[in-house]
C-alpha cells in the first residue's frame, strides 16, 4: 500500500511550492497524521530550509524540524565526493521509513537545483527509486512554447521510466493561461494514459517578490514600515524627475527607487499611496547611501500609514537592475500568497482524479484541520450570498478580503463605499470592491420596498410606516430584510452591535422553523484532537425541559449538517439515577422528550461532563451507555453553565470556538461576539453559507 509521493522538478524555480501547498492542503482534509520530508535541504541548522518552515508552520505539522530532512546540501555533497553515496541513500531510506511507520501519509520533496542540474536530476531519480514511491513531476513552462514543454516532458518521463520509477502525475506549471488546455491535451496524447496531466497558469501575485524578499536580497536597511513587508511589488520605477511627472507613472503595487535626498519624491509617493486617485505604492528604496533629511523623517513619523522604506548604498540604476533579478518565494508568514497558491491548486488540479491515484486512506477521527478544511470546501461547493451589515468595520473588511480571495461566498457589505475604500487602504488590503456588492441602506433603491414590507409584517404589532422606514435605515434590519426577501441567503453581524440588536429583526419577521419554537445556538469547539458541539452557550438563559429538547435536536441536526456523528449528552451535575433535584429532573425530562420525538438519535442524560467525554470515566459511571465517553454534542442545562464552560475550554486548551451559530430560524442569521477576531468572522460566514445550502 502506497502512502507517500515524491515531488520533483527538472530545474529551479519551477513553482514546486504551489503544488506542495495544494497537495498538503488536500491531504490535511483526510488525516492529521501528515508528514513532510526533504531528504537534502538547502539550509543548515542555523539557517533553516524555507519550504520546510513554511509547511511546518502553515499546516501545524507535529514533526520536529530535524525529522523533516536527512542531510544538508553541504554534507550530502561531501559524502558523494567521498564515494559514500550508498551510505547517504541508506540514511535517507531509514529516516523516511520511520516517518512512513508513524504517519498516514508522507510527502517527499526533491532537491532545489541550486547547483548542478544534471547531478541533482539523477539524484532525485535515485532517491525516488530507492524509496519505492511514485513521483509528481513538476515542469517549468514559463516563457516556453507548448512544443518546448512537450519536448521537456518526454525527456523527463523517459528518464524516470527508464530507471523504473513510476510517474503518478505530471504538472506543467507557469503556463500562459490561454495555453493551458492546449498543452494539457497534447501531453495527454503523447504520454502514458496512467499519468495524470495537469496544467497550471502563471500568476503575477506569486511570481512577483514582496518587499521582505527585496530587502533580504539587497541586504537593505529598514527605515520605516516593517509591518507591511508582505507588500507585493508588480513593477518598479525610478523617481528622478519632477514630482508632477513622477506621479503619472505610478501604477498598482509600485516600488519607487529614488536617491535619499529626494524628499519631494518620498513624500509624494506616501501621499499618493493614501489617495483614492492613485494606485498602491508597495514600498520605497532610497539609494546612494543617503538618508532622508531630518525634517522629512519627522514628517514621515507623523503619518498614520507608512509603506516600507528601505535604504541601500548602491546607486539607483544598480538597485533597479538587482530588483528585476529577484525571484519571488512564498514565505511562512505570507498568508495572502499561501491562500492564492492553494486556490490555484484547487482550481486547476483534478483533485478527485489525483485522489484516485493516491492511496485511498482515511481516519475515523475528525480533527480541527480536517473540519475547517471541509467547511470551506463545502461552502465553495455551492456559493451562497451572505450580507455583512457592519461593512465599514476593520475586522469585517479583512475577513471579506480573505473570503473574496478564497472565492468562498458572494458578499454584500452594508455601509458607505468611500469609507470602506479608505479603511481598506489604511489596512493595506487588496480588497477588490468590484467583486462584492456594497449597499448603503440610506441611499439604497430597496429602501422603500423594504420599509413597506416591514410595515406590512409588523403593523398588527402597532408599527407605523414612518417607524418602519426609520428602522430600515438600521443595518441589522436592512440586512435581515435582504435575507427575508431572498436578496441575500444569510447574514452575519455582531462585531459592533449587541446580540439583541443583531437577532431582534430575525425573531420579528424571519421567525422559527416549523416544529421548532426555540431559537438557540451552538459553538463548534475545535479541540486538539476532535471537534465537539456545545449548545446553548449564547441565547436561551434558563431553558425549560421542552426548550432543552429543542436545543438538543437542533444541535444534533447542526452536527450532522457539518459531518459530525451526533452523540448527545444532556449535561447535569449528576449521571444517570445517582442524583436528585429540580435541575436534574429538568434535564432527565428533556432527555426523555428527545428520545420520544427522535428515537433515531443517540442521547444520554442526565450525565456529567467528565462521564460524557472521558471513555474511562464514562465506562465506570454508565457502562451500558452508547454515548458516555464518546459524546460529540454537549447540551448545557442553562446559559450560565454553557457560556462559562465554552470560554473556559477555549482559553485553557487553546481550542478554536467557531460560532455562535444560531439554529431554529427559517433562514440563517448569525451573531458575532463584539470581541470576535477576523478568523471568527471568516468561520462564521462559512458556517452561515453552509446553513444556506441546507435551505
Amino acid at each position: 500500500m502506497n502512502n507517500a509521493i515524491y515531488l520533483t522538478t527538472t530545474e529551479p524555480f519551477s513553482g514546486k511550492s504551489i503544488y506542495a501547498l495544494g497537495l498538503m492542503n488536500l491531504l490535511a482534509s483526510k488525516t492529521d497524521k501528515l508528514a513532510y520530508f526533504k531528504p537534502i535541504i538547502s539550509g543548515g541548522k542555523k539557517e533553516k530550509d524555507r519550504r520546510l518552515e513554511l509547511l511546518k508552520e502553515h499546516f501545524n505539522l507535529s514533526q520536529e524540524y530535524e525529522e523533516m530532512y536527512a542531510f544538508t546540501r553541504k554534507k550530502a555533497f561531501k559524502e558523494i565526493n567521498r564515494g559514500n553515496e550508498s551510505e547517504l541513500i541508506d540514511a535517507i531510506i531509514e529516516k523516511f521509513k520511520k516517518l512512513q511507520e508513524n504517519y498516514d501519509f508522507v510527502v517527499v520533496e526533491g532537491t532545489d537545483f541550486t547547483e548542478l542540474n544534471n547531478v541533482e536530476f539523477d539524484g532525485n531519480i535515485s532517491i525516488a527509486k530507492n524509496l519505492g514511491i511514485p513521483v509528481a513531476l513538476i515542469l517549468n513552462g514559463d516563457k516556453r512554447t507548448p512544443s518546448e514543454v512537450l519536448d521537456m516532458a518526454l525527456a523527463a518521463v523517459h528518464s524516470f521510466h527508464n530507471h523504473g520509477v513510476q510517474i503518478l502525475t505530471l504538472v506543467a506549471n507557469k503556463l500562459m493561461e490561454d495555453k493551458v488546455e492546449d498543452v494539457k491535451r497534447r501531453l495527454e496524447a503523447i504520454l502514458p494514459a496512467e499519468i495524470l496531466i495537469t496544467g497550471i497558469p502563471v500568476h503575477a501575485e506569486l511570481s512577483n517578490p514582496t518587499m521582505a524578499e527585496i530587502m533580504e536580497s539587497l541586504g537593505a536597511n529598514l527605515i520605516f514600515g516593517g509591518n507591511l513587508l508582505t507588500n507585493r511589488v508588480d513593477h518598479s520605477i525610478v523617481g528622478a524627475m519632477q514630482l508632477h511627472n513622477f506621479l503619472t507613472r505610478l501604477g498598482q503595487n509600485t516600488l519607487v527607487v529614488t536617491p535619499g535626498d529626494r524628499g519631494d519624491i518620498i513624500i509624494g509617493a506616501l501621499q499618493a499611496n493614501v489617495s483614492r486617485n492613485f494606485g498602491k505604492v508597495a514600498g520605497i528604496i532610497v539609494s546612494g547611501g543617503m538618508h532622508p533629511e531630518p525634517s522629512i523623517v519627522k514628517l514621515i513619523e507623523g503619518l498614520e500609514t507608512i509603506v516600507p522604506i528601505l535604504q541601500v548604498d548602491e546607486g539607483t540604476f544598480m538597485v533597479v537592475t538587482k530588483v528585476n533579478q529577484i525571484r519571488a518565494r512564498i514565505a511562512a508568514g505570507d498568508k495572502e500568497k499561501i491562500a492564492l497558491a492553494i486556490r490555484l491548486f484547487e482550481t486547476w488540479v483534478d483533485e478527485k482524479a489525483l485522489n484516485d491515484r493516491l492511496v485511498a486512506f482515511h481516519t475515523d477521527t475528525l480533527t480541527p484541520r480536517m473540519f475547517q478544511y471541509q467547511l470551506v470546501k463545502r461552502a465553495k461547493s455551492s456559493k451562497k450570498h451572505i450580507v455583512l451589515p457592519e461593512g465599514e468595520e476593520d475586522r469585517i473588511l479583512i475577513a471579506a478580503d480573505m473570503l473574496v480571495r478564497q472565492n468562498v461566498v458572494e458578499l454584500t457589505l452594508l455601509g458607505n463605499l468611500e469609507v470602506m475604500e479608505t479603511n481598506a487602504k489604511r489596512l493595506n488590503l487588496s480588497l477588490d470592491f468590484s467583486k462584492i456588492q456594497v449597499e448603503d441602506p440610506a441611499t439604497s433603491p430597496r429602501l422603500e420596498t423594504y420599509s413597506q414590507a416591514l410595515y406590512e409584517l409588523r403593523k398588527s404589532k402597532g408599527m407605523t410606516p414612518n417607524t418602519a422606514r426609520d428602522l430600515m435605515h438600521d443595518v441589522s434590519y436592512f440586512g435581515t430584510m435582504m435575507v427575508y426577501k431572498g436578496d441575500a441567503e444569510g447574514m452575519v453581524s455582531g462585531a459592533v452591535h449587541t446580540t439583541q440588536h443583531t437577532i431582534r429583526p430575525a425573531l420579528q419577521f424571519v421567525k422559527t422553523k416549523p416544529g421548532n419554537s426555540t431559537v438557540s445556538s451552538v459553538f463548534f469547539m475545535c479541540l486538539p484532537s476532535r471537534v465537539a458541539v456545545f449548545g446553548d452557550c449564547a441565547v436561551v438563559p434558563n431553558p425549560s425541559s421542552e426548550q432543552l429538547a429543542d436545543i438538543a435536536i437542533s444541535s444534533a441536526e447542526s452536527a450532522k449538517m457539518l459531518g459530525i456523528d451526533p452523540k448527545i449528552a444532556m449535561l447535569s451535575y449528576s449521571s444517570g439515577t445517582s442524583g436528585e433535584g429540580e435541575e436534574v429532573e429538568k434535564v432527565r425530562k428533556a432527555a426523555e422528550m428527545v428520545k420520544a420525538r427522535r428515537p433515531d438519535l443517540k442521547v444520554e442524560g442526565p450525565i456529567q461532563y467528565d462521564a460524557a467525554v472521558d471513555p474511562e470515566v464514562g465506562k465506570k459511571k454508565m457502562p451500558n451507555s452508547v454515548v458516555a465517553g464518546q459524546a460529540s454534542v454537549l447540551i448545557f442545562p442553562d446559559l450560565n453553565t454553557g457560556n462559562n464552560t465554552y470560554k473556559a475550554v477555549q482559553r485553557e486548551t487553546g481550542a478554536i470556538a467557531i460560532g455562535p451559530m444560531l439554529q431554529g430560524l427559517n433562514k440563517p442569521v448569525n451573531d458575532l461576539s463584539r470581541g470576535c477576531t477576523v478568523v471568527d468572522v471568516f468561520n462564521t460566514v462559512v458556517i452561515t453559507a453552509i446553513q444556506a445550502q441546507e435551505g
